[in-house]
This record gives C-alpha cells, sequence and structure tokens, in this order.
C-alpha cells in the first residue's frame, strides 16, 4: 500500500513539472523580445565647392574712363581682371555656412569700406533652419534690394545699372526667413548699409516679401531697409522687382527703387526728406539655349544731387536715360558678352575727347565670364 502511494505521488509530481514546462514554453514563444536600441542617425554632411572668372574689355568713344558713372567697369581701352571668385558651401543637418571670396577690381569696389587689398569677403555667414520653412541667417550676405547681382555670371548686361550702383551693397546682422505656400518672408537687424563692422550703435532695419505664380513664372519682390548711416542722417529704401517668363524664348524683368535721406538741422531735428528714384526694365530674348540677347533699358532721377549729379559734377540736379544691349553666348561654363551702351544725361556731366561737357555718352566692351 505504502508503494502505491509513493509511487502514484511520483507520477503527479512529473505531471505537474511537465505541465509547467508547456506553460513556461508557451509563455516564451508569445512573448515579444525587448525593442533594440536604435543607433542614432548619422547627418550627412553636403560640401558645393564653385567659383567664377571673369575679364573685360572696355573702349570709350569718347576715350574717357571717367564717363562711366556705375560700378565696376572704370576704365577705357584697357583689358581688365573683373573678379576671380571661389565659394565654399557646407550644411550637415539643420546647420550650414557660405564663404565667398573674390579676388580683383571689382571684389574691391564692391567693399568699398575696407582696405583696399582687391581681396574681398563677399558673403561669409552661419544659417540654421530650427523648423521646416524657417531659417535664421547670422553673418554678412549680399542685398536682397534690387535685381541686379554682384557676381557677372548672374546678370546678362556686364556693366551695372544705375540702381545697383547707388543702392546697397551688402548687410552684416541677423535674419530671419520663412515661407508660406508661394509666400516668402524676411525681417532682420543688420549694421548701416555696406558695413561689417561699425563703432557705432546704429543699426538698419530690413525686410522682404516675395510671392510667385502657380507655375513659378511670374515672381514679385517687394523690398525695405530703413536706419541711420551716421549721427546726422536717416535713410530708408523702397524696392520692387518683377520677372516674367511668358515662354521658353522670351522673358522680362522690372526693378523700381526710391531712397530718401532726412538731414538734421542746426537745431538738432530731421528735416523734409531728399530722395533719387529709378527705373529699369530688362527685356530677354533667347532664340537658342546658347545664345541670347538682353535689352537693358533704365531711367535714374537724381535732382535733389544726393549722387550721380552732386556738386562736383553739375551745378543742378538732373536724370539719365541709360540703354545697354548685351548678348550672351554659351560654350559650356564660358559666357561670352559684347555689349554696347549709350547714355544721354538732361545735364552735361560727360566728357568729350577733348574735355569739354557733354550730356551723350557711349562705349563698347566685350567681357568673358566662366563659371563652375
Amino acid at each position: 500500500m505504502l508503494r502505491k502511494i509513493f509511487a502514484t505521488g511520483i507520477a503527479l509530481s512529473t505531471l505537474v513539472m511537465v505541465k509547467a514546462q508547456d506553460v513556461a514554453a508557451t509563455s516564451t514563444a508569445t512573448e515579444t523580445p525587448p525593442a533594440a536600441t536604435p543607433e542614432p542617425e548619422e547627418k550627412k554632411s553636403n560640401f558645393v565647392f564653385s567659383g567664377s572668372l571673369d575679364v573685360y574689355y572696355r573702349y570709350d568713344f569718347a576715350k574717357k574712363a571717367s564717363n562711366n558713372r556705375t560700378s565696376f567697369t572704370n576704365s577705357h581701352n584697357s583689358f581688365e581682371l573683373g573678379m576671380a571668385s571661389i565659394k565654399l558651401e557646407h550644411s550637415i543637418g539643420k546647420v550650414g555656412m557660405v564663404a565667398d571670396i573674390g579676388f580683383g577690381k571689382r571684389a574691391e569696389e564692391f567693399s568699398y569700406n575696407e582696405e583696399k587689398t582687391r581681396l574681398a569677403l563677399k558673403q561669409v555667414y552661419i544659417s540654421y533652419t530650427p523648423w521646416k520653412n524657417f531659417k535664421f541667417t547670422a553673418g554678412s550676405w549680399a542685398t536682397h534690394v534690387g535685381y541686379e547681382l554682384v557676381d557677372p555670371y548672374a546678370n546678362r548686361n556686364y556693366s551695372m545699372s544705375y540702381l545697383f550702383s547707388y543702392g546697397p551693397f551688402f548687410h552684416t546682422g541677423l535674419k530671419a526667413e520663412t515661407t508660406v505656400g508661394k509666400n516668402g518672408f524676411m525681417l532682420g537687424i543688420a549694421n548701416p548699409t555696406d558695413l561689417r563692422t561699425t563703432t557705432f550703435e546704429h543699426k538698419y532695419i530690413i525686410g522682404q516679401y516675395s510671392t510667385a505664380s502657380a507655375n513659378d513664372k511670374f515672381k514679385a519682390y517687394l523690398n525695405f531697409l530703413a536706419g541711420k548711416p551716421n549721427d546726422q542722417t536717416k535713410n530708408s529704401q523702397y524696392d520692387l522687382v518683377l520677372t516674367a517668363a511668358f515662354n521658353s524664348t522670351f522673358s522680362m524683368g522690372l526693378n523700381g527703387s526710391v531712397a530718401s535721406y532726412k538731414l538734421k538741422d542746426s537745431l538738432g531735428k530731421f528735416g523734409s526728406a531728399d530722395s533719387w528714384y529709378g527705373t529699369a526694365i530688362y527685356f530677354n530674348v533667347d532664340p537658342k539655349p546658347w545664345w541670347g540677347i538682353t535689352l537693358r533699358t533704365e531711367y535714374f532721377n537724381d535732382n535733389k544731387q544726393l549722387n550721380v549729379f552732386n556738386a562736383n559734377v553739375s551745378p543742378k540736379g538732373g536724370n539719365v536715360l541709360a540703354n545697354t544691349l548685351s548678348a550672351n553666348f554659351k560654350i559650356n561654363g564660358l559666357t561670352i558678352i559684347p555689349e554696347f551702351r549709350m547714355e544721354n544725361s538732361s545735364e552735361a556731366i560727360f566728357l568729350k575727347s577733348d574735355n569739354t561737357t557733354t550730356k551723350t555718352s557711349g562705349n563698347f566692351l566685350v567681357a568673358a565670364v566662366y563659371k563652375f
């Protein structure tokens, strides 16, 4: 009897142990293993290296280099180096930087407030994009004002407009940019125009609103700046740029701008504003992908003698009508630009070959611009 009881106990114990093992095995088979800790995402580094070089020859019909009243082409009957540029762009994730360095007369005139070494920092800035479509930029960058740019490869005319020459060249400070659909907004604070370093506290407010059609064939930019360049002056400028691409052959651009200045009187109060203003229209025709023609027609009014018609040039203010016809012949990264320019002024501000004054001026130039 005792042996039966003992045998029965062993059998029951064995059955319980087998059952427990089955339950454990079932539990282990259905249990989800713990997720592996993900490796941190590696940020991809993007690096872009580019550059450009331009050279030109200019012949003034009156043999006077001084008849040039705009930027960068102050020469006559001379082969000239415009500018050699190297541009470095690098980004990792949400941050990036740009270093754009130029060498030559064009670079030196662009940074005219700095030492004349012919080596200039055109653009040097850091950007941060914390959210989609929102970016901060700190440093120095080319101005948002106007239609033309300092780099020759970005323009279809080689010589510059009056609007470019007497507007801002660059800004140094901090700006924020965002886009909402086809609308763009920019607001920033910067040193006075064209100054990378200052010893006084005055700052400029800069801004831009941009929009475009659904197919991007029409674009509009409304630009603004305002501030004090010094203790005695207030300055503001409103600028409009419109571009339209009607088809693959014909496109147009328009730039209108007005800049105002207020000066302190003897009582220390700011008086009424004096202004200059102008409009430039660009007609672009491209019969073939490798060649095109651009006609720039510009009217510039300086009745208040703020720049072109200053007291050293003319006893009173005036205006200029300038027409520039440029062809563009493209061979890979090279663009050849032959150009004729004719100007007519309301006052005799140009010189003839015999040094007498005249209201008209004309010149021819040919430029070679290489971009990689």
